[in-house]
């Protein structure tokens, strides 16, 4: 419960945060614990629909299997959730067991639903995630296995997709011949974000440069600084378009590491913040736009639940955010989460246009609720 000294406002804003966050306990990791598990591959369904029913599936994701390793490592010692650490072992044993390329190395995109390899490629928005996931897992037990997959994915990523100029190819082959696909925002992103979880486990020379140089040819190759915000992909690709939920995620992961705050794009995700809150966000109902077009204008009304969680987020280290936040939570609580679950998608006029429920987004919940809780202990 909040402080009694805390300003009323506050006070009351953190009176949502406990429900919501309840609702997070009580409703959604119970979804993955029971019907959103497959005990027989003993791997989470890829969704559910709004009757909690698994969708047939058609493959499952190495990058959705470490989300949920992240999930319930994070929850490890909770006593709502006992049997956390049972879940991330039989997860990472999983992430082993089917995915790993045992021949050429590092982890296939995906499995068929008999577990065999279906989408053979390699590709860094799931290597990110596992590096990602190993980094929580190993800071709560400790095991030497974990560590050295940690070390594994790390040797990957720098070994096999770096470009030689501070960023990492997004996809290359199963013998990691290339795709010609070159770097995307996202993928890049992701790696930034599990670098720093790996720094905030173990001093790491080698993952402190590798985010540097990271951090430096982000701001050469993506930022458009006439605009103030970081693209989707590199400044001379053609059809190029920028998405506010990931400048809020963007600026979220500079301001809260201590190493990135002050650097340059640390200064332009600053900026590229505001730019998305007055072009993507909706000054009257809080709901945040899918992507923009380079000049600003809107280009996917479409309101996804990870970016109204991203946007919340990033609002807990902005100075002076209180009514906003307030704001956010509330349209979080009332549009997105209801008694069964939540909705994964509106439509740009506020009607549910996705009601499934990915086995990916209480990754990003979670992290919401990681990022108030620090706002609240505060």
């Amino acid at each position: 419960m909040p402080d009694v000294s805390l300003p009323r406002a506050k006070s009351e804003l953190s009176a949502v945060f406990c429900a919501v966050q309840q609702h997070f306990m009580d409703v959604i990791v119970p979804l993955w614990q029971g019907p959103g598990w497959n005990a027989e591959m003993a791997l989470p369904f890829e969704a559910l629909d709004a009757q909690h029913q698994p969708l047939a599936p058609q493959r499952y994701r190495a990058m959705a299997c470490a989300r949920q390793l992240f999930l319930f490592s994070s929850f490890m010692g909770h006593p709502q959730v006992p049997d956390a650490d049972v879940r991330a072992a039989a997860l990472f044993r999983s992430l082993q067991r089917h995915f790993h390329d045992a021949e050429h190395g590092g982890w296939f995109y995906s499995i068929d639903p008999q577990g065999a390899p279906l989408d053979r490629r390699k590709d860094l928005y799931t290597h990110a995630f596992i590096v990602f996931a190993c980094a929580h897992y190993w800071a709560k037990v400790r095991e030497p296995l974990v560590e050295s997959v940690l070390n594994a994915a790390l040797n990957v990523v720098a070994q096999r997709f770096s470009d030689g100029d501070g960023l990492y190819e997004s996809v290359l082959a199963e013998d990691w011949s290339s795709l010609d696909a070159g770097p995307l925002q996202n993928p890049l992103m992701h790696l930034a974000e599990a670098f720093l979880a790996t720094l905030d486990v173990r001093e790491d020379a080698d993952t402190l440069a590798a985010l540097d140089n990271l951090a430096e040819a982000m701001q050469r190759r993506f930022v458009d600084i006439e605009h103030g915000v970081m693209l989707e992909k590199p400044l001379d690709a053609v059809g190029n378009w920028s998405e506010p939920g990931h400048q809020f995620e963007w600026f979220y992961l500079l301001e809260s590491s201590e190493h990135l705050r002050g650097t340059p794009l640390h200064g332009s995700l600053t900026t590229a913040f505001a730019h998305a809150q007055a072009q993507g966000v909706d000054q009257t109902t809080g709901a945040v736009a899918a992507m923009l077009d380079v000049d600003g204008s809107v280009k996917d009304g479409t309101q996804r639940i990870w970016a109204q969680a991203e946007y919340l987020r990033a609002l807990t280290l902005r100075p002076g955010s209180e009514a906003l936040l307030a704001r956010q939570l509330n349209a979080l609580q009332q549009h997105f989460l209801h008694p069964t679950g939540w909705n994964e998608c509106l439509d740009s006029q506020g009607k549910i246009s996705r009601s499934d429920m990915p086995s990916t987004t209480p990754y990003h919940l979670a992290t919401c609720y990681i990022g108030l809780a620090e706002y609240f202990k505060a």
